[in-house]
């Protein structure tokens, strides 16, 4: 079976996000740039399923700047067999809609033709936690969101999801889209010799012609503006007080 991750360059969890003084969106210069946290889960996961033979081949995909070609590199390096960038955007600032995105992984999904397909449940940059479905409705597929566990047999997958009421355990038919919690597993490090055979490994480039995708955005922002800082707590002195307090000053009862 072959596992296919779609994986998105985004910017590093650790570093503190800045909007540009024109309010145009978010600063990118000299920002570090990493694989989207719930992504890289994706990956371990569909490594893990190779090495306890349950898949024979990991191909990770991308869509977006020339420059993901690092973020490609990296999952290579985890394990990843080979990868596929689509280049769709020449500025790092132009980002590609979910919809887009979940056209172009159906058309790489129609040639690569995978057993599974698994994918970070959303992306930190603009947390939209739509492609899988987008791309599950596409295919005709069946999904399972918010994994937290994740076991293969024949032709099915048992996946336990979370759900505000505790865990889930629910059966799909393989083919499906997975997409992946962050309890589900503690991705590796990789290693300096993986690192190298890596840049081995093969990128086939496409671009969206190549689908016959249309990438076009279809919303416009408007403006970015940084949340409000946080006020200072206070200390009430009775029920009626709190009570005064959410329903007067903040406005929320």
């Amino acid at each position: 079976m072959k596992v296919l991750v779609p994986v998105k360059r985004v910017i590093d969890y650790n570093v503190k996000v800045r909007v540009k003084a024109d309010g145009s969106g978010v600063d990118l210069a000299n920002v570090k740039m990493s694989m989207n946290p719930f992504d890289e889960i994706a990956v371990e996961q569909a490594i893990r399923l190779k090495e306890a033979g349950k898949a024979d081949e990991v191909v990770a995909v991308s869509i977006g700047v020339k420059q993901a070609q690092e973020t490609l590199r990296n999952a290579l390096a985890m394990g990843a067999d080979r990868a596929i960038l689509v280049v769709a955007a020449d500025d790092v600032h132009t980002d590609i809609e979910p919809l887009a995105v979940a056209k172009i992984l159906k058309a790489v999904i129609d040639a690569e033709q995978p057993g599974l397909v698994l994918a970070g449940k959303q992306a930190i940059d603009n947390d939209m936690n739509a492609t899988g479905q987008m791309l599950a409705a596409l295919l005709g597929w069946g999904q399972a969101t918010f994994a937290s566990g994740v076991e293969v047999e024949g032709d099915t997958a048992s996946v336990t999801r979370e759900v505000d009421g505790g865990l889930q355990t629910i059966r799909v038919k393989l083919p499906a889209i997975v997409t992946v919690d962050l309890r589900l597993n503690e991705p590796r490090y990789a290693s300096l010799p993986n690192i190298m055979k890596a840049k081995k490994k093969p990128i086939d480039e496409k671009t969206p012609a190549d689908f016959g995708v249309d990438v076009s955005p279809r919303l416009e922002v408007l403006k970015t503006v940084e949340p409000r800082a946080r006020e200072a707590g206070v200390i009430v002195g009775s029920v009626d007080e709190l009570v005064e307090k959410l329903r007067d000053k903040e406005g929320v009862i």
